[in-house]
């Protein structure tokens, strides 16, 4: 799963953040409101864990704007409040669940767990492209209904750039998201997954999915 966790508290972040990423699972970590908005709704986070008091947006507010801007993955909310009405009000706002401070990771953790196992019914396992199609449940990619083996690392550039289907992404947000934070920046391993990409779902078609952006990065459109 990819990970994003929102609090301002860097003793309790790291902590979170530790644990978590012990789980074999990528996480983010930041530390403002208005920051964990942008990068909630800018890449495809699995699931956040968002605090409630947080410098630049509180966190009710953030997740209030979340779910009118039409984020539908889990939200699990971290709060020191324990009054009935507070969790209720955030339950309301769209939270999928909560924790309160103080807690063991072992509640957190499995907590983050039964929700990571909530089917998302809603959401179309499908992504769609023109007469490209992704498929996130069996991760088999069709052009023109025919099947096109890929690699594990080419159905996450593919994935994600089929996520933001129509907008530049730039080449460290894919590496970010196809092998995190700790790959090299400097490689051009992008430029190769890319290549090998559109050999394999542009070659014997004439419209051509996948642009390069020159100096910026991809993107994929129909």
């Amino acid at each position: 799963m990819k990970i994003l966790v929102v609090e301002d508290d860097p003793t309790v972040g790291e902590f979170v953040r530790r644990g978590l990423e012990e789980q074999l699972w990528q996480v983010d970590l930041v530390a403002n409101g208005l920051d964990g908005e942008s990068m909630a709704m800018s890449q495809p986070y699995d699931l956040v864990v968002l605090d409630m008091r947080l410098p630049g947006k509180h966190g009710l507010d953030v997740l209030r704007t979340l779910r009118a801007r039409g984020f539908d993955r889990p939200v699990l909310v971290l709060t020191a409040q324990d009054a009935v009405d507070a969790k209720v009000e955030t339950l309301r706002a769209g939270a999928d669940d909560y924790v309160t401070k103080p807690f063991a990771f072992e509640e957190l953790l499995a907590r983050i767990e039964a929700l990571s196992r909530r089917p998302r019914a809603l959401v179309s396992p499908v992504l769609t492209v023109a007469d490209l199609e992704l498929d996130q449940g069996t991760r088999e990619v069709r052009r023109a209904g025919q099947l096109v083996e890929v690699t594990p690392k080419e159905f996450a550039v593919l994935e994600y750039l089929m996520r933001h289907a129509g907008r530049v992404m730039s080449r460290t947000l894919i590496t970010e998201y196809a092998w995190g934070y700790h790959f090299d920046p400097g490689t051009n391993i992008v430029d190769v997954v890319i290549n090998h990409l559109r050999k394999k779902l542009d070659s014997g078609h004439s419209k051509k999915l996948i642009s390069t952006v020159r100096g910026v990065g991809y993107m994929i459109r129909g």
